[in-house]
């Protein structure tokens, strides 16, 4: 039902702007701007596949980079320790954030502060994909994000929600959920006058809302657009385009950078050896691709994928 009601209200605006009056653009952020690739799952599952954050970081210019965070509690000291794991508890085994992320990418960082911004910042949008939201989960993980706060896009916090308000772009931007408790401790907790470290999605089927100072994105699953069920029986088609094309136009007025995902083309072999997901396979790589070129296309800020390289070259390409 709710598939059916996303692609009907998409349908509508092919004909019709219906979307609210935009908040004014941000000129070198604006929804639209420029099209990357989002390393989907770029972190270790159980100790393999450990090299997914090296290979993101190694294609070189702006990417997204995606960490599912889950938390567990230090016995002796009795700390809430943030990792980087694809279950939803974490455990002492897995990495944290702190080390596996944002000390990997301090070199980078750093050197970034010292040359200024040529144009290209952010250089990295961190994509935060939470397991748990306790409280004191999302205080551990606000904590960690500001010990790393002068490499971060942040805007002032204000009395006014609705009013998006100018970013101060640095070149690590930090995007994260939808939900009403990751919004209290990111923006409501935050005093006002303090900084905004993360920037959370608009609700999930919220057709037209608008951009505000905390949301700044959208977040889609590519089964809003094609049946989740087999990907690789259907054709990428005129109509789907229109569909696509419609979507990202809308939120693009409405001041919000678009997510899709997640697009994979593999065979079962590969979906094995590199741990990727299975419910997100157009089956092979010409499949993906035309999905990949029609995601550029329509202006998509943020492409996730597994198939880190493969789109890094589609987009080198077009570009």
């Amino acid at each position: 039902m709710l598939r059916a009601t996303i692609l009907s209200a998409i349908a509508f605006l092919v004909g019709a702007s219906l979307a609210p009056a935009a908040p004014p653009a941000i000129a070198t952020m604006a929804p639209g701007s420029r099209v990357m690739g989002d390393a989907h799952n770029c972190y270790p599952y159980n100790g393999k596949w450990s090299n997914r954050l090296d290979r993101a970081l190694a294609l070189g210019g702006p990417v997204a980079i995606e960490q599912d965070l889950a938390t567990y509690t230090n016995r002796l000291t009795g700390e809430i320790v943030v990792v980087v794991s694809h279950d939803p508890k974490g455990r002492p085994s897995d990495p944290t954030l702190r080390d596996y992320f944002f000390e990997r990418i301090r070199p980078q960082m750093e050197a970034a502060l010292r040359a200024g911004n040529q144009g290209d910042w952010p250089l990295i949008t961190l994509n935060l994909d939470l397991k748990s939201e306790r409280p004191a989960e999302l205080a551990a993980i606000w904590k960690v994000l500001a010990e790393y706060q002068d490499w971060m896009t942040t805007a002032p916090r204000t009395a006014n929600l609705e009013t998006a308000q100018p970013l101060d772009i640095k070149p690590l931007l930090v995007l994260t959920g939808s939900s009403n408790r990751q919004r209290v401790r990111f923006y409501d907790d935050v005093p006002i006058g303090g900084r905004l470290l993360a920037f959370g999605a608009v609700p999930a089927g919220n057709l037209f809302a608008v951009a505000d100072n905390y949301h700044r994105w959208s977040n889609h699953n590519w089964s809003a657009l094609e049946a989740r069920w087999p990907f690789w029986a259907a054709q990428w088609s005129t109509p789907k385009q229109k569909r696509l094309d419609a979507m990202v136009a809308s939120e693009h007025a409405r001041g919000l950078w678009t997510r899709v995902y997640c697009l994979d083309g593999e065979s079962g072999v590969e979906r094995r050896r590199n741990g990727w997901s299975w419910d997100a396979n157009f089956g092979s790589v010409p499949a993906v691709q035309k999905r990949w070129q029609a995601a550029i296309s329509a202006g998509v800020d943020f492409i996730a994928t597994d198939q880190y390289e493969g789109l890094a070259a589609l987009l080198a390409h077009d570009h």
